[in-house]
């Protein structure tokens, strides 16, 4: 009989999820480690799923990148240009294929969000749509009929660029390659950067808010113009249920019209979405991907 449980990873820049699951969704046992170098770090994760191992059919891994998706790339399942200097080049997919001997999955922990939203979440029954999160950093993942996009290896939707008015907004962006990117202006180090204070604590009524949202709205219209998806979806700590309100205005006042199509003009409510599996998107996405791996059981 094979066997029928699934690992699953979240690979992130200040903690790994492990956990281990079954095909529809229940997760049965998990650990959080706090990410250190890749050595100590990979050693307490591989500790974790080796007492259980010939109970498990294959491992997924959602990893925090830039990472390398192409299979044919002498560095697939890299992660690559990390700011994470220690983190830099590492083999992420290689050192925990070789530490447990079983298949390994790998994709972006964003792109494996969007698969558990669309499995159990707010993109169910959908054929396109967008997941973004916004937290320390900023992610986008776009399914389009039915499979993710990767391109050349993956979309980096948090670095795009939007319009940046530096009289009104001077804060010249945290991002270490591109400054004021979307990322740079928008993601959760950079409201705590310029407001000195962290989001968690800042009140609904505080500025940071109504900037936040245009800020997202500006590139919510450069995606929604590029692709077109059916809906948007969006997670992580940034995204307050308050902050929703705002960017649906602002999005509807940006396409001023131009997309005449009800989901856009009367149900922007039920189109900009927050997630239905909070924080546990990116575990849950790592066990569909391992049950991918692993095939019909």
């Amino acid at each position: 009989m094979s066997p029928a449980l699934l690992g699953a990873i979240e690979a992130g820049g200040t903690k790994f999820i492990c956990a281990v699951g079954t095909p529809d969704g229940e997760i049965l046992q998990q650990i959080r480690i706090a990410t250190g170098t890749p050595a100590e770090t990979i050693e307490q994760v591989l500790a974790f799923f080796r007492f259980q191992k010939e109970s498990l059919a294959a491992i997924g891994i959602a990893s925090f990148g830039p990472v390398q998706l192409n299979r044919n790339s002498p560095d697939y399942g890299f992660i690559t240009s990390t700011p994470k200097l220690d983190w830099r080049n590492f083999d992420l997919l290689g050192a925990v294929r070789k530490g447990l001997r079983l298949p390994v999955a790998f994709d972006t922990d964003v792109n494996a969000a969007a698969l558990a939203e669309r499995h159990w979440g707010a993109a169910r029954g959908l054929g396109s749509f967008m997941y973004v999160t916004v937290g320390t950093g900023i992610g986008g993942a776009a399914m389009i009929d039915g499979a993710i996009l990767h391109g050349l290896s993956h979309p980096e939707m948090g670095h795009i660029r939007v319009p940046h008015d530096l009289i009104r907004d001077p804060f010249p962006g945290v991002c270490p390659y591109h400054g004021d990117c979307l990322e740079g202006l928008a993601c959760g180090p950079a409201i705590e950067a310029r407001w000195q204070a962290s989001p968690d604590t800042l009140p609904p009524n505080h500025p940071a808010w109504p900037l936040e949202a245009e800020y997202l709205a500006l590139a919510c219209v450069n995606w929604i113009c590029t692709l077109f998806p059916e809906r948007v979806v969006f997670g992580g700590g940034v995204m307050r249920p308050d902050l929703f309100p705002a960017l649906r205005a602002k999005v509807c006042d940006l396409l001023n019209g131009y997309l005449d199509v009800p989901q856009l003009t009367q149900d922007l409510d039920c189109y900009l979405m927050p997630s239905a599996l909070g924080a546990n998107a990116g575990v849950l996405g790592a066990l569909v991907l391992a049950s991918r791996e692993a095939g019909p059981g």
